[in-house]
């Protein structure tokens, strides 16, 4: 089973690239993350005509929005919602073998890290102790379970392009770091893209668009993961970071595909 995720930033304006990484990648599974696009609007039928029939779609217009679009059938499809908004970040449904599958997209939480001087830096702390809570009240570790999606945060050292320049930069800050381990650690989390990547080799998703040449600078975070429960750890076969996408024309999106295939 191929399972990808990608933060999209707006199906509807580049709804032909999700149907090229679709061709030429087939994914049984995609979720989507920063949709934009409220649910009676989303290309659905674009979808439909490469064998993605099975949908699950919650967004809202203009921001944040996630979907799941499955060759295969989904069942229990729920929605969360956290820190008190109704703002369209987590859903998810069951596979045929039972595994639950999330599809999450944390806040960006703006450009201070400072929660007295920046309502969007707390709001992602806060939604992130909520998710701690709710999985280890949840479940037991030993279901099976996968997380995807724009985490918005690069854990690692070698997750960004430079530890020491991006200590006090939104997204690799140690207090986000840490409530992320403790989301990692709520359920026993395996990250599945390291898991074939060493921790000691650069690693990116995100390259900004910012950059005048985002190749040559090659500034880049690892801001979405793909992650299992410990019965799956087992099942992991390989993984692909769809750097080439970052170069798509006309108008890519500032992240990539990231592609996880399970036994």
């Amino acid at each position: 089973m191929r399972i990808a995720t990608w933060n999209i930033n707006s199906v509807r304006l580049r709804q032909d690239m999700v149907k090229r990484f679709m061709a030429e990648h087939q994914p049984d599974v995609l979720c989507l993350q920063e949709t934009k696009t409220p649910d009676e609007l989303f290309p659905r039928d674009a979808f439909l005509s490469l064998g993605y029939k099975h949908q699950h779609i919650h967004g809202m217009k203009g921001y944040n929005g996630v979907a799941i679009l499955s060759r295969i059938p989904l069942t229990n499809l729920s929605i969360e919602r956290w820190a008190g908004k109704d703002d369209c970040r987590h859903i998810y449904a069951t596979l045929p073998d039972k595994t639950e599958l999330h599809c999450l997209y944390v806040p960006a939480g703006g450009d201070i890290p400072d929660v007295a001087l920046n309502e969007k830096f707390a709001h992602k702390l806060t939604l992130l102790d909520e998710l701690s809570g709710w999985w280890k009240n949840k479940s037991a570790h030993e279901t099976r379970k996968i997380l995807v999606g724009d985490l918005n945060i690069a854990p690692l050292e070698h997750d960004v392009w430079s530890h020491k320049q991006l200590l006090d930069v939104v997204s690799h800050t140690p207090i986000e770091v840490e409530k992320l381990g403790h989301l990692q650690k709520s359920n026993g989390w395996y990250d599945a893209v390291r898991h074939f990547v060493p921790a000691d080799q650069k690693l990116y998703s995100w390259w900004s668009y910012r950059a005048g040449d985002w190749a040559a600078s090659n500034r880049g975070r690892r801001l979405d993961h793909i992650w299992c429960s410990k019965p799956l750890i087992s099942s992991l076969k390989s993984t692909k970071i769809l750097r080439e996408a970052r170069g798509w024309e006309p108008k890519p999106s500032d992240h990539v595909p990231v592609i996880v295939d399970f036994a």
